[in-house]
């Protein structure tokens, strides 16, 4: 639930860029998330005395390691972090790090940072976007519109009838970057902001009322949206169980922009078809991509969107601009920005 800042950590030892090498390796099924070439220019144009090496696939990989200094990309697995003996500081070019919270890692001294904040813009505009989706009923007059039907009356009488969100209470489960990007549009729509934090506190005016984790229970039945924005750890598998779908409001909705492992997809399921919460939003999945057979994809009360609400073409200007101020600070001995707590795991 950490912001894009700067973190408390110890500043690393003096580096020297003629004595780096820095291996890039992220190919991953979706085109938007593989480092583009422009990113890895910058960094050769800034650094021309730094062996910069970026790999078009994984193959290659493994030969690379030993004598790697830094790493970018998405996952180094437990055998290949063996194999990284140079290895001080690794960089996820994603904002979650769950896959990379493995003991040998979190006990290898090595810095880890991540892309927190990078997604904020696009994903709190996709959150505002399903917001006023549900909220209007957008899904009913969709399918009236398949059917080429005029149905004012029937979206007046239907389950979800559209109402106004000034004055509705959005709780934020996760207040970092995300969260927050969410709160500001959300209260500059009139609706009123309760956030969820690991410790209960934040630093942030944008919410008039915050909730520790063990207190979730209990702001749930106030909240007319459940906005789902947590890292995937541990503590957050599951933090929408079945007796926590149980304590929303039957009028209220669900939406998840995290990872599909934070809501009981089972509980989510029985209580959508039961009409027990008015629906659900839904741009993660416990399984990606989602099954064709899910029982989620033909529930008339269920938005889901494939894993796109950090999508923009503004992503990687941002992540090369956190990259290249993170390098620079790497070598000037400095506090990196976003420096992952090994411990709590994000």
């Amino acid at each position: 639930m950490n912001a894009m800042n700067e973190a408390t950590h110890a500043a690393p030892k003096m580096k020297r860029p003629a004595d780096t090498k820095l291996v890039i390796s992220a190919r991953l099924r979706f085109s938007l998330w593989r480092v583009p070439e422009g990113l890895v220019n910058h960094i050769r144009n800034r650094w021309p005395e730094m062996k910069v090496i970026h790999l078009p696939n994984h193959d290659l990989l493994d030969a690379e390691l030993p004598d790697t200094d830094i790493f970018v990309g998405y996952l180094l697995r437990p055998e290949q972090l063996r194999m990284a003996a140079r290895l001080a500081w690794l960089h996820s070019i994603s904002a979650g790090v769950s896959q990379l919270m493995y003991p040998e890692l979190r006990d290898s001294g090595i810095a880890v940072t991540n892309a927190s904040g990078v997604h904020a813009p696009p994903m709190a505009e996709h959150v505002v976007g399903l917001v006023i989706a549900m909220s209007r009923d957008f899904l009913g007059a969709m399918r009236y519109q398949a059917r080429r039907i005029w149905a004012q009356q029937e979206i007046w009488d239907g389950a979800a009838r559209p109402r106004e969100i000034g004055g509705q209470v959005a709780l934020l489960v996760g207040f970092g970057a995300v969260g927050r990007a969410i709160a500001e549009r959300l209260g500059a729509l009139g609706m009123r902001v309760h956030a969820v934090t690991h410790s209960g506190r934040t630093d942030s005016g944008l919410a008039e009322r915050v909730f520790a984790v063990s207190q979730l229970d209990a702001a749930l039945p106030e909240a007319d949206f459940v906005i789902l924005a947590a890292p995937e750890t541990a503590e957050t598998r599951h933090i929408m169980g079945a007796r926590q779908i149980a304590a929303m409001k039957a009028s209220a909705f669900l939406i998840n922009v995290a990872r599909g492992s934070l809501i009981d997809e089972t509980a989510l399921v029985s209580a959508l078809e039961r009409r027990a919460i008015a629906g659900a939003a839904l741009d993660v999945a416990a399984q990606e991509p989602l099954p064709s057979e899910s029982p989620l994809w033909p529930l008339e009360n269920v938005f889901i969107t494939p894993h796109v609400s950090g999508v923009s073409e503004r992503v990687w200007p941002r992540e090369t601009e956190l990259l290249l101020d993170n390098l620079e600070r790497w070598f000037a001995a400095q506090p990196l920005r976003n420096r992952v707590d090994l411990a709590r795991g994000y």
